[in-house]
């Protein structure tokens, strides 16, 4: 198994690699930035070990520049274990929170390629599989799929008063064409909400299409949103329509808003205001009936007071705001959403029916789910390969390495000090960073006694 670590600190970085290479079937590659990293990584890696906070390149940065489908487990401290979550949704297969033991990290190896050779095997299985349904795919059979929706496309597995609450505000808001902004952590399941807004409006029968601005260089954002004409670039060999045009007569899903370059903003609130669009390269104006939904996990306000974020386009996106709520506020939901999305993967991976024992609901009910659904669904998945009986344990859940072994003052005081140090204790950029006013920080910084160097 090919293995590279990118870890910048010298001694932790040493330590792993002479722990590891006691292991004979791991075949050791270490880095000591992300630069150095991408440079040297290909497609015969298996699986990337990385640390989070490194110069030059922070981890979740590297993570979105890798150009390879192999595993990713990172490695983070209680400072940054935000960070960590966030990483989830770019598909990191695990994180480990510091300090642990080598035998951690080595059984999260271990469980990382036993998952990686069942996805493997499951690929060959299905291949040359005709999945397709056994009538013409006519316009009017497309409508009343989309009649169906949530029949046939994912659920909400689980039920809670919180969650049938947004649903009915969803419902109410659907009947309109008013732009909706959900607000919640990353994780929660934006999409299947905004999926739900079109399902129950009267564009059902048109496409939605969701587009996620952390995902796409800040260079390519443009085209993808408007489409290109022929020429527009140098590689650009033939018109390419754009999300406005694709989504045209349905719903746009903008998630991670947030992230939207300011000088793309300008063009987003143009587009809101005259309901048409312009692509790359073209000079003529095409009309436009898309509804737009908009989704994100970043504090909007305090982007607009640093000027990050547009006010006038706030206001167009966030007619209707609808704040989702952690999974940790919605414990009623979590053992059906892994009850049922077990039965899928098991399904889906030609896996014998597996449940969940009372110790294993226990656990998942007493964890808090930083990484909210897509955690949940992540570890379910991971104990549904792994389990060798048709029981699912407590402990094939694998969340004791996840869990932090400090308090909520202490991993607070950890941040403040980390973002002090990386911003060298700059305390407008540190407060930027952690999402908080001046005062508020420094008022922090004395009730935990941190020196400023």
């Amino acid at each position: 198994m090919k293995i590279a670590i990118v870890e910048d600190d010298i001694n932790m970085r040493k330590s792993l690699e002479l722990a590891l290479k006691d292991f004979k079937e791991f075949e050791l590659f270490t880095f000591k930035n992300a630069l150095d990293a991408l440079k040297k990584i290909d497609s015969s890696f298996d699986l990337i070990v990385t640390d989070i906070n490194m110069p030059k390149m922070d981890g979740i940065e590297f993570i979105k520049k890798l150009d390879t489908n192999c595993d990713i487990i990172v490695m983070t401290g209680n400072a940054t274990l935000n960070k960590a979550v966030e990483s989830l949704r770019l598909g990191v297969k695990d994180f480990l929170t510091k300090p642990f033991e080598i035998d951690d990290l080595v059984e999260v190896i271990r469980r990382s390629a036993k998952v990686r050779e069942m996805h493997k095997q499951n690929e060959h299985r299905s291949h040359g599989t005709d999945r397709r349904v056994g009538m013409e795919d006519t316009r009017k059979v497309k409508v009343e799929r989309r009649k169906q929706g949530s029949d046939r496309r994912k659920k909400f597995f689980g039920t809670s008063a919180v969650l049938e609450s947004i649903l009915s505000i969803l419902k109410k808001a659907a009947k309109s064409d008013a732009s909706v902004m959900l607000l919640g952590e990353s994780g929660v399941g934006k999409e299947l909400f905004a999926r739900y807004i079109h399902e129950n409006s009267n564009r059902y029968a048109g496409p939605f299409i969701a587009l996620n601005m952390a995902a796409i260089p800040e260079n390519l954002l443009e085209s993808e949103l408007f489409g290109y004409e022929k020429g527009a670039f140098t590689d650009a060999t033939a018109m390419k329509k754009g999300h406005f045009e694709r989504a045209n007569g349905g719903t746009l899903f903008l998630d991670e808003i947030g992230e939207m370059p300011m000088a793309l903003q300008a063009k987003l609130l143009r587009v809101l205001q005259e309901r048409e669009i312009v692509r790359v390269g073209g000079v003529k104006p095409m009309k436009i009936d898309v509804r737009i939904v908009s989704a994100t996990n970043a504090d909007i306000l305090d982007q607009i007071d640093h000027r990050e974020f547009r006010e006038d386009l706030y206001y167009r996106l966030n007619t209707i705001p609808v704040k989702i709520p952690p999974l940790r506020e919605r414990k009623e939901e979590i053992v059906d959403i892994a009850t049922e999305s077990l039965f899928g993967i098991c399904r889906k991976n030609n896996i014998p029916p597996k449940a969940l024992s009372e110790e294993a609901k226990e656990a998942l009910l007493a964890y808090d789910w930083p990484g909210n659904i897509r955690e949940l669904l992540s570890v379910v998945e991971r104990a549904a390969i792994l389990c060798e009986g048709d029981e699912i344990r407590a402990s094939d859940l694998f969340l004791e390495t996840r869990k932090s072994k400090k308090g909520i003052r202490d991993l607070e005081r950890e941040l403040i000090e980390e973002i002090l140090k990386e911003y060298a204790y700059d305390l407008n950029e540190s407060a930027k960073a952690l999402g908080m006013s001046k005062d508020r920080l420094e008022k922090k910084i004395n009730t935990y006694n941190i020196e400023l160097s």
